[in-house]
């Protein structure tokens, strides 16, 4: 589906096309529920998928992690490189599109924040991020969640592109924490997807 005018929804030249709108697309400060769960964590090496501007990204990378941040919009990627004040620097920056993108190794963090996917291409990134995520580390998404287009605010309306926090599940890992949260915008409420579990072994 394309807009009247422009790239594909959802397409890397779509979001090149959002982030060229404006100055941030997202905010400069980590997602509170990342904060949250990764804060509390022994820095090692983080793995972020569709990074986006790099928030997250630059945020684990000040905390002393050593980030590997992947998205396949070049303009998003350029903001993060360009914060390198902000612990843009100290991340390394991968154009390429997750659904096909394999990272070769492992990580003691991988994170999915906010991927506007359809429900098949979420199940296959999230093999990936599994799969990358090394023993005892953990898998962290947060997303927005299906019940949000009846009481929450914001996210996207096509609920093809919202998450449940059962999706998340993967054998071989421990439940740590699987809600729909809410997260507060302005004077409303969002209803977010957050989840994380910790690889067993």
């Amino acid at each position: 589906m394309s807009d009247e005018q422009g790239a594909p929804r959802g397409s890397a030249g779509w979001w090149d096309e959002r982030y060229a709108e404006t100055e941030l697309l997202w905010s400069a400060t980590p997602n509170g529920f990342v904060a949250e769960e990764a804060g509390p964590l022994a820095p090692g090496a983080a793995l972020d998928l569709a990074c986006g501007e790099g928030r997250n990204a630059r945020w684990l990378a000040g905390l002393g992690w050593q980030v590997t941040a992947v998205d396949f919009s070049p303009v998003a990627l350029a903001r993060g490189r360009a914060s390198g004040g902000q612990g843009g620097a100290d991340v390394d920056w991968v154009e390429a599109d997750v659904l096909t993108w394999r990272p070769g190794r492992t990580y003691d963090l991988v994170l999915l924040a906010y991927l506007q996917l359809t429900e098949p291409q979420r199940r296959q990134v999230l093999i990936t991020a599994a799969d990358a995520t090394a023993p005892a580390g953990s898998l962290l998404v947060v997303a927005h969640d299906r019940r949000n287009l009846g009481g929450g605010t914001g996210g996207p309306q096509d609920p093809s592109l919202l998450w449940t926090p059962g999706e998340v599940s993967r054998p071989d890992f421990t439940v740590v924490r699987c809600e729909t949260a809410e997260r507060p915008v302005e004077d409303l409420v969002a209803l977010d997807t957050v989840v994380r579990l910790v690889r067993n072994g």
